[in-house]
This record gives structure tokens, sequence and C-alpha cells, in this order.
């Protein structure tokens, strides 16, 4: 067990995870894991090599090899190997390709220790699906952020229509759905809420009162 602690968020898709939990890191000054942009960085990976998504053992060598680094900021650059890749990972397309490679035992388990390299003094929060029940199962605290499917369709909706997407709110739901059920029900490291999580639903909260609820589990149990 490391002595560094760690603050794991897991929840579905549109909770609120990436922007709540970069900014609780940066209220900490700890460091911050996007365990998804690994998958997403992945997902980019796989598809420009044009590998069949059914071929688990190249989607898996693929992994090992990976070269990824997150560089600080806001927002946050993310490189693989030698290409800024940051604009890509929100891409339908791109979260949908992290959603089905990330059901593959072998993927997440190639992917597991560069996950656990993230914790380092003072401390680390992880953001994710499976931070408490898989791969920080020792983290001091553990949160799980969620949100009505509707609420989190008609978010993802102003986002790609502010960038300027044709999108529908009625398919972002049905592919919300979809990918919830995917999370839940793959055989490796489903999405569950620990016993012993604390539940956030941010259907009704602001940005700031999610990041102060959960700033506050932190600071009850210190």
């Amino acid at each position: 067990m490391s002595q560094y602690p760690v603050l794991a968020i897991d929840g579905p898709s549109g909770a609120g995870k990436g922007t709540v939990s970069r900014a609780v890191a940066t209220h900490l000054g700890w460091h911050f894991l996007d365990s998804g942009a690994i998958y997403r960085a992945l997902g980019i990976a796989v598809l420009d090599l044009g590998i069949d998504l059914d071929d688990v053992e190249a989607i898996s060598a693929v992994a090992l090899d990976m070269n990824l680094r997150f560089d600080a900021g806001e927002p946050p650059v993310v490189w693989l190997a030698d290409r800024d890749i940051t604009e890509r990972l929100p891409g339908e397309q791109t979260g949908a390709t992290a959603s089905r490679i990330a059901a593959y035992g072998p993927v997440r388990k190639a992917l597991l220790q560069k996950q656990r390299d993230f914790r380092q003094a003072p401390g680390l929060v992880a953001d994710g699906r499976d931070m408490g029940s898989v791969v920080f199962t020792d983290a001091a605290w553990k949160i799980f952020l969620t949100a009505s499917v509707e609420v989190r369709a008609l978010r993802r909706f102003r986002q790609l229509k502010q960038k300027g997407l044709d999108v529908n709110l009625a398919s972002l739901s049905e592919e919300i759905e979809a990918r919830d059920l995917r999370d839940r029900q793959r055989s490796e490291a489903p999405l569950i809420e620990v016993p012993g999580s604390i539940r956030i639903d941010t259907s009704e909260l602001s940005i700031a009162e999610a990041i102060e609820q959960c700033l506050a589990v932190v600071k009850t149990r210190i």
C-alpha cells in the first residue's frame, strides 16, 4: 500500500467527473488522473492504426507500448507519443471506441500499472469508472458522482452544439444509456458503486456546488 493518499471519483459518462476532479485536485495541490483519457487515447491509437476492434491481442499490444503524457494546465494537454491529441479526446467515435475496448480484460490489465504510476506525493485525485473498485482499492476516499441520463445527455448536447456540431438530443440519450449498460455489464471491472463510497448526484448541482461537496468529503475525513 502506498503512503500517498488517493481520492477516487467514479461514475458514468457526463456526470461531471472530469471538471470536478480537476478542480478538486487543483484545490488540494494533488496530482490528477483522468483514466478515461487513457482509454480514449488508446482508442485513438487503435483507430489510427486501423486495428479491428475485435482483435483483443493487437489492442493489448498497443496499450502496453503506448507512450502517453499529460501536461498540466487549464485545459490540460494530452500527448500520444509526439502528437497532441487533446482536441480528439471528446469525440463521439473516440468515446464509443474507448468504451468498447475498455471491456477487454487484457486491455485493462495492460493499462492498470500506467494508472497506478500516477500515485505520487502529495496525493492523487483519480477520475474514472473503476478507480475505487479496482485501480486504487485502498483509496482513502471514494466518491460515486452521477446524474440522470436526461441531464447528462443535455450537457453533452450543449457541449457539442457550442462546437458547431449537428447533434440530436434523443440519439445522445440513447448512446449514453447504451454506454452505461455496457460499462455496468462488462465482465472486467464493471462500473459499480463501491460499498462505503459517498454518492453525489450532480443533476441539480452547479459545478461549484459539486466541487464543494467533494472537497467536504475529504475535509471531514482527514
